[in-house]
């Protein structure tokens, strides 16, 4: 098959979308599928594009296999705010579609069998769309979020007239599309919701390498380098910090917890909510800040925790399945969630961790402390954790069942 693959994130982004458009596109082109990407710089999550790449500029780049082979792609230019809101995060989304449908007309003449434009953003859909037509191939959206509503709950969209031009907007698009897909059972009944024919819906979840992933026998190595001792307890968040997460309650946990020495709170990784929140828990000194960890010791990192935590805002629990969960279930650990049962969030984390309300502080810093105190408790939660990395999001099993479907639209009339 020739496919197209259309996003704004994509590798070398550690985490998020673009580090599962990347890893999808290496095992379509190993499997002998023809690939082109069309994408942007990478600038998640720090929201500025990494040296090395050009935020105004086009450029061509080519990606080899490991094994041998490989695909090539555009980066297609665009403006990257420095402190993301409603209208810069708009404006940042149009730019990347302005720059990008060019060269996606273009590959009209290579004529791919399957467009698929990964959303966010789904302001790119009249262009895949188009170029799947023109090119006598299907059109296939995956939702990695629903980010209108996401936005709508977030309060960024705050004028009615707006939102009300986005609903329309998205309708439209999503039923345009042969085939729409999205990462969780909760987000396709959603799509259901919207008027999306169940015929033309695809569960297509995140996934994790488990055999790049797993529980290591001994101690993580990064315990010795950040001077941490094996009888500590590590509750870590790794990961994007960003205001959906509600990030603000790990560190009010910490200050809960500030006279339990036996606890320290790691927090890792980038993005625009990273200042205020060091400010926020710069007198704690249970809490420890880095930035976020090279992809080669992903699997050391990870074993760094003996809770790992996943705070989620009420209002967009049941919106986003976070990435990085797969990779915190495949290191068999419990997973701490302030997350309703009824999302799918809960779902998942109801049976090998501890879900909180979200906003609950307290909730949140005695479920801590009491997995803390508990090994026996947290060994079987991290096995229970284990085992559904590896029944339900196996990075082989997902890529060949997303394989099958491909297939199934392409032979479809």
């Amino acid at each position: 098959m020739r496919i197209l693959i259309y996003g704004i994130n994509f590798a070398p982004e550690l985490t998020g979308i673009g580090k599962y458009s990347g890893e999808m596109a290496a095992w379509l082109a190993g499997r002998g599928h023809e690939v082109r990407v069309v994408t942007a710089p990478p600038y998640y999550p720090e929201w500025r594009v990494r040296e090395g790449y050009s935020s105004w500029r086009y450029g061509r780049e080519s990606f080899a296999l490991p094994a041998g082979g490989g695909f090539s792609g555009w980066r297609c230019p665009l403006w990257v705010p420095r402190s993301p809101s409603g209208l810069t995060r708009l404006l940042h989304l149009v730019t990347f579609m302005l720059t990008s449908a060019p060269i996606m007309l273009r590959y009209f003449l290579w004529r791919p069998h399957v467009v698929l434009l990964i959303a966010p953003t789904l302001f790119c859909a009249p262009v895949a769309w188009t170029v799947a037509r023109l090119a006598g191939g299907a059109a296939w959206l995956h939702l990695q979020d629903f980010e209108l509503d996401a936005a709508v709950g977030l309060n960024l969209l705050r004028h009615g007239w707006l939102r009300g031009a986005a609903r329309i907007f998205e309708r439209q698009w999503l039923l345009a599309f042969d085939r729409v897909s999205s990462i969780s059972h909760r987000m396709l009944s959603h799509l259901g919701d919207k008027g999306v024919a169940e015929t033309r819906c695809v569960l297509f979840p995140n996934w994790v390498d488990t055999q790049a992933l797993y529980p290591l026998l001994g101690v993580s190595s990064y315990r010795a380098e950040l001077g941490i001792s094996p009888e500590t307890v590590v509750a870590l968040y790794s990961g994007n910090m960003g205001e959906k997460q509600g990030l603000e309650l790990l560190v009010e946990a910490a200050r809960r917890l500030r006279s339990r020495s036996e606890i320290v709170f790691v927090l890792a990784g980038a993005g625009v909510a990273r200042a205020r929140l060091e400010v926020q828990g710069k007198d704690l000194p249970n809490l420890r800040w880095l930035p976020l960890q090279p992809a080669e010791r992903l699997n050391e990192w990870l074993n760094l925790a003996d809770i790992h935590l996943l705070p989620q805002r009420a209002d967009a629990a049941d919106l986003v399945m976070p990435s990085k969960l797969t990779g915190m279930l495949a290191s068999g650990r419990p997973v701490v969630a302030t997350a309703r049962l009824e999302t799918q969030i809960g779902q998942v984390v109801a049976g090998c961790g501890q879900l909180v309300a979200p906003g609950d502080v307290d909730g949140l810093a005695e479920a801590i402390y009491q997995l803390a105190r508990n090994p026996g408790r947290r060994l079987k939660l991290g096995q229970q954790a284990r085992r559904y990395a590896v029944e339900h999001c196996d990075y082989e099993r997902v890529m060949l069942d997303f394989e099958k479907n491909l297939g199934s639209l392409l032979s479809s009339p």
